[in-house]
């Protein structure tokens, strides 16, 4: 009997197999699928419960990688190997093979995207606090999707058999047209993914483009929009941002201040010695400042200029505004305690009462002006 169904299964022919090559292909399949259902209950979820325990991040993240990419990966090899002992037509050979170069495709995309993507917002986005910077983070990585499955189906395609190469020099000549119509936007896409990447300022910044300034509010793919101090909105395209000379004066740790005041040539030597030992003071009694110099700098046309250099230990405007008004007011109180004038633009005109035109021009002043200097 036993002898019987051997010889059945060996001799009975069906599509150029017997019956016992079906046969030995699905005890094949069976224990394929078997060793599977093994993997995913024992050593699956075992690898499970322990990333539970874990503290880290991408032990979770590596087991959901293996369960969605690695799991049909291997139905699909199973299936693979069971068919392999069976004589198969050209084109069922061939279906089999497109299948399995898809598949195995198909796969290699989704987990380089779920790689990257694990890795942009893990180890970058997750640093990230500002909302506007996280949806221009999430743009990059659709864009980068988008990419990655490009690239992946322009592979499969190369494997099917298709002449991508041959496709591309056909559209050679459509591709210039429309590389030299959209050659802005392209530059602009670049200059996005370049202020991303190297951040020369970011949004909430105050930035100084040639005559414009204002603060950073939105970075658009293919623009930027700053708010100016007037508040009207500034649109700069990000290849001009990327080109142009900018100032960030929100990354300024400190603010270096230099101004100058005039005392009158009418200040005796003493209190023009004073005058530095004063400001120095003053400055250095101001929380967030650095005393640098003061020093008496030079004879101005109608003053004697000194020149005043400190810093503020903020970046912040409205602070520096601050300490530079509570020096002004601090000066101001000292030179009227010293009785120190400021100038102001004057001439003086000195005349000699001995000539002929002196004494004409005196007879013309009311007796009460008259003097032998006359400021005007």
């Amino acid at each position: 009997m036993l002898q019987n169904i051997i010889s059945f299964l060996t001799e009975k022919t069906v599509f150029q197999n017997t019956l016992l090559d079906y046969l030995i292909s699905f005890f094949i399949f069976i224990l394929g699928l078997i060793f599977i259902k093994v993997f995913k209950k024992i050593v699956l979820k075992r690898l499970k419960v322990w990333t539970e325990k874990s503290t880290a991040i991408i032990d979770d993240f590596l087991v959901g990688i293996v369960e969605k990419a690695l799991i049909p990966l291997l139905y699909f090899g199973v299936f693979y190997l069971s068919i392999r002992s069976l004589i198969l037509t050209a084109y069922l050979t061939k279906v089999i093979n497109v299948l399995g170069v898809t598949i195995l495709t198909i796969l290699t995309i989704r987990f380089s995207v779920a790689m990257i993507t694990y890795i942009l917002e893990n180890y970058w986005l997750k640093k990230e606090k500002d909302m506007a910077k996280k949806k221009s983070f999430q743009t990059m990585i659709t864009i980068t999707k988008v990419v990655v499955w490009g690239l992946g189906i322009i592979f499969l395609l190369d494997n099917l058999g298709f002449k991508i190469s041959t496709v591309i020099a056909g559209l050679g000549i459509g591709g210039v047209a429309i590389a030299l119509a959209v050659q802005s936007v392209l530059g602009d896409l670049l200059s996005y993914f370049a202020i991303f990447l190297d951040r020369p300022f970011e949004i909430g910044d105050f930035v100084i483009i040639d005559d414009y300034l204002g603060v950073v509010e939105h970075i658009g793919i293919k623009t930027t929009r700053i708010c100016s101090l007037g508040g009207e909105q500034l649109v700069f395209s990000n290849a001009d941002l990327t080109n142009s000379r900018l100032r960030n004066y929100k990354r300024m740790n400190k603010r270096r201040v230099v101004f100058k005041l005039g005392v009158t040539y009418q200040t005796g030597s003493k209190q023009l010695k004073e005058i530095p030992i004063i400001i120095t003071n003053i400055i250095k009694g101001i929380d967030n400042t650095v005393f640098d110099r003061a020093h008496f700098f030079s004879y101005g046309d109608f003053s004697l200029v000194f020149e005043v250099v400190y810093y503020v230990l903020s970046s912040d405007y409205n602070k520096y505004m601050d300490v530079q008004q509570e020096i002004n007011f601090a000066i101001k109180e000292e030179f009227e305690k010293r009785k120190i004038e400021f100038a102001y633009p004057t001439q003086t005109l000195f005349l000699n009462s001995d000539s002929a035109v002196t004494k004409s021009v005196l007879k013309t002043i009311p007796s009460g002006l008259s003097k032998k200097q006359i400021n005007k």
